[in-house]
């Protein structure tokens, strides 16, 4: 067991190696042996062996009390900290910095080089309110709406004259400097960075079918003005993570069989008849009777439409249902599949790279009635608001299959909305989201329970990232970026290479001491040492960990924690041999005494590892995590693998060999 353990743990370590030699084992036999191949998994590196963005924040404490300043900024870093956690960034760096009185969070993200792409990962958590319905509703008069009328005519020539400045062949940025009024782009020259489907589909939908180098050759109306678009690039767009591989999304379906105790479901069945249920429909599940099965059997909100997720990106769903649907091949119905949500079997109707888009854009502002008359004179605040979100999570409505946003409130929030709703019956509430109306019910009746509903026009991969954005949470003040900046590896390749070297070596010199003076055992504790490696490296990429020089420290002096344990077993072994023992008896002996000493002084480190993991961020809290999980494996590699080895030596050998330990009998 222990032997194919290790064995599988190379595989990981070296799966790269490991698929170049099974090609070569079926090309040298014609394709009679064909051994499996591994999925293979790359460590993942943090900013200092990789580079990423590197970006400084201003926080706004104009409205804050003096007294609650530096505790509103520990909220800023916290909240940050979470919204980049949730997109998978590598252990993110997030720290404050007040010591000029200006209020800054630093936040440095690992393997995201693009920093239009990391702003909008920190930015674009959305404001949510809920308002009710003011006193007064105000219309445009005839002289206000002739006003607009006049105002947005004057926009459409402008635009229009711009447009044949671009046409006619002139400088797009330098015209998007001089004419464009988004104030977010204009000084950049209208450039939107790169978007894609997810980001922006409004725009990509506008501009995907136009040539490379291209502009829009018509004003494209907006509901708030007029744009004017340039196709700079088209890519396949790069897995933030690995450069090398091209990010993908699926089309697919799902059955979902749900159980007592799994998350979101209501059924009363055990996990053990939910799986014999979801392993029966499997047995008559094709591709042509999917949507019907799903219809009649699965417990997901969305059965209606036959189970249809529509395209979505690996990061949309739960760790377990995204490997296995973008492991299987287009058409194919997966094997029972277990999340957090119950079982599944998937069929995979698509699959298709993604595109990024280059995009300028010259805008040119119309007026709305919105701006006359204004929202919120509307409408007027409640209680409630976002920061009484406990929970937002997608559903599907049970009668149009569209999907939609479903909030819970805390404690506190779910009293606000009983009240809301109670003093508006026969009244709309609306539920704003960055100062636009996304939704406004009627309400019929007084609602308990805290819950409530997000419809609208989303699509399904819309409503999930609506949904993850807040549950990332609310900022406690403005934030402003002040700063930003791509930054590379701070160790650079020669810097790295010198630094394997320099451990390479301490390990041959650890090897040396060890055989030098522990002889025997001290070959046996170096190919312990060896298996430790192997062990922890594949930990550290299935968990994965996040490989930094902090985490590198932490794996390095784990090593050392390794060869301890050895030492002071071999020692006690030394002891017990000059005293006369047999070896059988010696052995026992020396593992069972060294094992208090052992247990001791590395539980004693874990619990300082837990302590730095659960109070500290960062490069310490990866320093932590990699010199714990060394430590475990350290106990493992001393007390099992090193005792299995001595098992394996002849007894009658070894007993007439006992200067092999350096044992001299007294």
């Amino acid at each position: 067991m222990v032997t194919l353990l290790v064995i599988f743990a190379a595989v990981i370590d070296a799966g790269a190696y490991y698929n170049r030699a099974t090609d070569w084992v079926a090309g040298k036999t014609n394709q009679v042996v064909q051994l499996p191949k591994t999925k293979d998994i790359p460590f993942r590196l943090g900013l200092d062996l990789q580079g990423g963005t590197h970006l400084v924040y201003q926080a706004d404490m104009s409205k804050v009390p003096s007294g609650d300043q530096n505790a509103a900024l520990e909220g800023v870093r916290d909240v940050i900290e979470k919204r980049v956690n949730a997109f998978g960034v590598s252990e993110p760096l997030v720290q404050t910095n007040n010591s000029s009185g200006d209020y800054r969070v630093i936040v440095e993200l690992a393997g995201i080089k693009d920093v239009n792409q990391a702003i909008k990962m920190i930015g674009e958590t959305p404001l949510l309110e809920f308002k009710e319905e003011g006193t007064e509703a105000p219309k445009l008069d005839q002289a206000k709406q002739d006003e607009m009328n006049k105002f947005n005519a004057e926009a459409e020539k402008k635009a229009e004259s711009v447009l044949g400045k671009v046409i006619s062949g002139g400088d797009f940025a330098a015209l998007a400097k001089q004419y464009s009024e988004d104030t977010n782009t204009k000084e950049n020259g209208g450039d939107l960075g790169w978007i894609n489907e997810s980001t922006e589909p409004g725009i990509v939908a506008k501009v995907k079918d136009m040539a490379v180098g291209k502009t829009s050759s018509d004003l494209v109306r907006a509901t708030n003005g007029f744009d004017i678009y340039k196709l700079e690039e088209k890519r396949k767009k790069a897995n933030p993570f690995d450069e090398k591989q091209v990010e993908k999304e699926v089309k697919a379906s799902h059955i979902l069989i749900c159980y007592s105790g799994a998350e979101g479901c209501t059924k009363e069945i055990s996990k053990e008849a939910a799986y014999a249920k979801i392993k029966e429909i499997k047995a008559k599940a094709t591709p042509k009777n999917f949507a019907s099965l799903a219809k009649e059997f699965s417990n997901d909100p969305g059965a209606g439409n036959g189970g249809d997720l529509g395209w979505f990106g690996k990061t949309a769903m739960v760790a377990p249902f995204a490997d296995a649907v973008f492991a299987q091949k287009v058409g194919e119905i997966s094997f029972v599949v277990e999340t957090k949500f119950g079982y599944h079997i998937i069929l995979k109707e698509g699959e298709r790279d993604l595109y990024e888009y280059k995009v300028r854009r010259i805008f040119t502002r119309a007026m709305t009635a919105q701006d006359i008359s204004g929202t919120d004179k509307n409408w007027k605040n409640t209680e409630l608001s976002g920061k009484n979100l406990k929970r937002a999570s997608v559903q599907f409505n049970p009668n149009t299959s569209q999907p939609e946003v479903s909030l819970e409130f805390d404690e506190e929030g779910a009293k606000f909305f009983e009240t809301v709703t109670d003093r508006n019956i026969n009244k709309q509430v609306a539920i704003f989201l960055d100062g636009y109306v996304i939704s406004s019910p009627n309400v019929n009746e007084k609602i308990s329970g805290g819950k409530a509903v997000i419809s609208g026009s989303f699509n399904i991969q819309e409503a999930k990232l609506l949904a993850q954005r807040l549950n990332a949470g609310a900022l406690p003040v403005p934030i402003n970026l002040v700063g930003q900046q791509t930054v590379g590896a701070s160790l650079g390749n020669e810097s790295l290479a010198t630094s394997l070297k320099a451990g390479l070596i301490g390990l041959i010199l650890i090897a040396v001491f060890m055989i030098a003076y522990y002889r025997f055992a001290g070959i046996l504790s170096v190919i312990s040492l060896f298996v430790y490696g192997i062990l922890l490296l594949a930990i550290f990429k299935i968990w994965p960990v996040t490989m930094t020089l902090s985490g590198i420290a932490g794996f390095v002096l784990s090593m050392g924690i390794a060869v301890d344990a050895n030492v002071l077993i071999f020692e006690r072994l030394k002891e017990e041999l000059r005293n006369g023992k047999p070896l059988g008896m010696a052995i026992r002996e020396s593992f069972n005494r060294a094992w208090p000493s052992i247990r001791d002084g590395n539980l004693s480190i874990l619990i300082t590892c837990f302590i730095l993991i659960q109070l500290s961020t960062s490069t310490v809290k990866g320093f932590a995590i990699t010199l714990g999980l060394g430590t475990i494996v350290s106990m493992f590699s001393a007390i099992v693998f090193t005792r299995l080895l001595f098992d394996l030596i002849p007894v009658n050998w070894f007993e007439n060999n006992k200067w092999l330990v350096g044992a001299v009998k007294k």
